[in-house]
């Protein structure tokens, strides 16, 4: 089997809901993004034989088409294949899993792996008129807003947040104080430039101008714990979940280069890390950010490796409850904890955000000198994901 590992990776600013990048088609926007992965790496479009994308919620009319058209904006050759994957909240660390699968098993030598989203352009859809309406209104539905429910009891996610604070007991005031350290974490990354190293500006028409939009746009110096204690709960009468301590809403796009080590080499792109191993488990959808919980469990015991051998982790910050969670239930210690920020302040839009996520890990384990890191998320509808990445 092929000695498989991540190289290069790139991202967009991630841009606010109705903000920067709406007036973007997404597969324009990932079409970009992708281009400017390959020509960062070093490598040739041509050497590129396979585009993993994903995005979750369609948004433009070539979006069921998705991985292919972003294959083709980006420049890899017409005779490369494509394939659109989707796992929910894990779907950016899918499109990274699903060509390292290719590249093990010889299916792909070079694969340009990751996704896009533009919730901000996400349509309205009637399933009621196609064969003739009878009398009466005929309602629209909000396709964003059925990636927000869980599918089972159509709460909202940020209710399954809830249902998991009052399981295990976790206080609206470590909630916030989590949501707190998001922000001043994401403010100081931006401020010292590690996240500018992963960032690839976007030139975007404004009327008549064009401006560089280069900063992740969702950060707020205001997001004080004065500031957070003072907001209302979002979902429930009473709750703990609220707009600061709960991710953002998103439009952005990232990708990374997974391939054979000797055909990424011969292109002269660096090898920053290899997958190590990874685990999905199922958990009960109505507590749904207990997901990482016993998916990083499980994948410290088939490794043979406990909290202390993992130098950093990055846990999708879905809510801060997820977070708090983590720490409680596994010791992860706060300080290789999501050390950049993540969902709560940067933002969180799922087909970028396990890219935006291990681009963070790679970077971070570079700088530090450390080798382990691990990646997890919860995932709607009731699942847990984690990957295990090493220096190399």
């Amino acid at each position: 089997m092929a000695e498989t590992v991540i190289a290069g990776g790139v991202r967009s600013p991630l841009g606010a809901f109705g903000g920067t990048l709406s007036g973007i088609e997404m597969t324009d926007l990932a079409g970009r993004t992708g281009a400017a992965t390959m020509r960062r790496a070093g490598v040739r479009p041509e050497a590129v034989d396979h585009c993993i994308f994903t995005t979750t919620v369609p948004s433009d009319r070539d979006s069921l088409f998705a991985a292919r058209v972003v294959s083709m904006k980006a420049g890899v050759p017409e005779e490369a294949g494509a394939l659109h994957v989707v796992r929910a909240c894990a779907s950016g660390l899918q499109s990274i899993l699903s060509a390292d699968q290719q590249v093990r098993t010889g299916h792909s030598k070079i694969a340009l792996a990751g996704g896009a989203e533009s919730y901000s352009r996400a349509p309205f859809a009637t399933t009621t008129i196609r064969w003739g309406a009878g009398r009466g209104t005929q309602q629209l539905e909000d396709m964003l807003d059925w990636a927000y429910r869980c599918p089972f009891s159509q709460e909202y996610m940020g209710e399954t947040a809830e249902n998991l604070a009052e399981d295990f007991q976790l206080t609206r005031e470590a909630m916030d104080d989590y949501a707190t350290q998001s922000q001043a974490r994401a403010l100081a990354a931006i401020e010292n430039g590690f996240l500018a190293q992963q960032i690839e500006p976007v030139e975007v028409k404004q009327k008549r101008q064009t401006i560089t939009f280069e900063t992740d746009e969702c950060p707020r110096a205001d997001a004080t714990l004065e500031k957070l204690t003072s907001l209302r709960p979002a979902f429930r009468e009473g709750g703990k979940v609220t707009a600061g301590n709960a991710s953002t809403v998103n439009d952005a796009a990232g990708f990374v280069l997974v391939g054979d080590r000797d055909a990424l080499e011969a292109e002269g792109a660096k090898p920053r890390a290899k997958i190590v191993d990874w685990v999905c488990v199922g958990v009960p959808a109505r507590i749904m950010g207990h997901g990482p919980v016993p998916a990083i469990q499980k994948l410290l015991e088939k490794s043979g490796l406990g909290i202390g051998d993992i130098d950093y982790f990055e846990v999708n910050e879905a809510f801060a409850a997820v977070n708090v969670h983590v720490e409680q239930q596994l010791g992860v210690p706060r300080d290789i904890h999501n050390a950049y920020g993540g969902g709560i302040s940067l933002g969180h839009p799922p087909g970028v955000t396990g890219v935006r996520m291990c681009l963070t890990a790679m970077q971070h384990l570079e700088a530090t000198g450390g080798k382990r890191a691990i990646l997890s998320m919860c995932l709607g509808a009731g699942q847990g994901m984690a990957m295990m990445i090493e220096t190399v």
